[in-house]
């Protein structure tokens, strides 16, 4: 799985990310919003770089459920999912070694 970020959909969600037994690093994003584009290859490279956590995306357009249970108001946001609950948000565009600091607690640097 390392290597590439995944697409989540309201529909598997649960499958793939709350039933996961790695934490899960949820990027919800829209095709027209910038700051989503300007981190998306930062956060391919995390997902290349470390196999200890998944990175997925979810079209919050295409899969506005989700992103309303979860109270996800501005974009990007980035949840990590551990165990089925929500272990940190982290809002806004950020470069790649801000996002990777935020994560310490998930992946070994």
């Amino acid at each position: 799985m390392a290597g590439a970020t995944i697409t989540v959909t309201d529909a598997d969600f649960d499958e793939k990310v709350l039933n996961s037994d790695k934490p899960v690093l949820v990027d919800f994003w829209a095709a027209w919003c910038g700051p989503c584009r300007q981190i998306a290859p930062s956060l391919e490279a995390i997902a290349a770089e470390h196999d200890e956590i998944i990175v997925a995306k979810l079209n919050i357009d295409e899969n506005p459920a989700t992103a309303a249970k979860y109270g996800v108001m501005s974009i990007p946001t980035l949840n990590v999912y551990k165990g089925g609950e929500v272990a940190k948000t982290i809002v806004g565009a950020k470069p790649k070694a801000a996002i990777v600091r935020d994560l310490e607690d998930f992946i070994g640097e």
